[in-house]
């Protein structure tokens, strides 16, 4: 683990049991190493079913995981129980997808923002003057303060829900698709707002989306997970400029240009099929059944994650010396 790095993830899995079956496993998170600095963002972009939310709960130790290591500032949370695992939520925090359901509708906006301050015991003198005070950070006033979720726009939800997981002012936050659920025109407001509070507080943050251009903006680095692996992790500008693996090319093909007389730069690639069920994922390179590039080695052996530039690593077998 380098200096720098507050978190560090190393061959992490989660594996859930089907019911009704002794044997077979989802296998949602399969071997999944990375590290993220001080003060950046990383984002994770995938089609919905990768995994991306898995290893978002699981960096938190909100569900346990089959194996692997989480090791947050040099220590690792993997085993943690009671009071030190407390004192690790205290300082890593997530903001859900929909805060229509994250937010509590029989609690007013006060008493959401109250709970983890009393929880965790952070003293804070006047609790309603620094309610106002840290409701101004979100472009919220004192008179939200006392209604209910109900009575607020999803946008104004959506602040709040940032808001009460950086109350306590942790270092590390997981966003898991924190704007999918909003209209168009909110999502750039609650997207430049996240960035605001990053560069006011040194947040550090793991950006989940399925839209890699969103991810793009707002990113320091991206991994591109497929089927529980990470495919590509690199500087984000570089992955979205120069892909390497397949499954990258495609999920920036996909993004849409809003001047049709614009020509796309990137190559078209298009890909078949749907998919394959985590339950038993092809051997080999997960993607294999549906490249274009595929070749007889992709259907035997799984590619390593190997650096093909400087910190931009790619796992397909186009790019490594066999």
């Amino acid at each position: 683990m380098s200096s720098n790095e507050l978190l560090k993830v190393i061959d992490l899995k989660k594996y859930f049991p089907v019911r009704g079956s002794l044997t077979k496993k989802i296998k949602a998170v399969d071997g999944v190493t990375f590290g993220i600095r001080e003060g950046e963002t990383l984002g994770v972009v995938g089609e919905t079913g990768c995994g991306k939310t898995t290893l978002g709960r699981l960096v938190l130790k909100l569900i346990d995981p089959t194996s692997g290591k989480i090791v947050f500032e040099g220590r690792d949370i993997t085993k943690l129980r009671g009071k030190d695992l407390r004192e690790y939520w205290r300082n890593a925090q997530m903001v859900f997808q929909d805060p229509h359901t994250s937010l509590d509708p029989r609690m007013t906006i006060a008493s959401i923002l109250l709970e983890p301050i009393r929880y965790y015991k952070v003293k804070v003198g006047d609790e309603e003057e620094f309610l106002i005070k840290q409701m101004e950070l979100i472009g919220l006033g004192r008179e939200h303060l006392y209604r209910y979720p109900h009575e607020l726009s999803g946008g104004q939800k959506q602040r709040v829900a940032i808001l009460r997981a950086i109350i306590t002012k942790p270092k590390f936050v997981v966003l898991d698709e924190p704007t999918s659920s909003l209209d168009v025109s909110v999502q750039a407001q609650i997207l430049e707002l996240l960035r605001e509070l990053q560069r006011k507080f040194n947040l550090t943050y793991m950006f989940i989306s399925h839209d890699i251009s969103v991810v793009k903006y707002m990113s320091t680095r991206m991994a591109v997970m497929y089927l529980g692996k990470v495919v590509e992790i690199g500087p984000s500008s570089d992955v979205f400029e120069n892909p390497y693996h397949p499954y990258s090319k495609f999920l920036l093909a996909a993004v849409p240009i809003p001047d049709p007389r614009i020509a796309r730069s990137k190559t078209k690639i298009t890909i078949k099929g749907e998919p394959p069920s985590p339950i038993n994922p092809p051997p080999g390179c997960r993607f294999h059944p549906r490249c274009p590039y595929a070749m007889d080695i992709c259907g035997r052996q799984e590619p390593p994650l190997v650096e093909v530039e400087s910190e931009h690593s790619v796992a397909c077998w186009l790019y490594i010396k066999k």
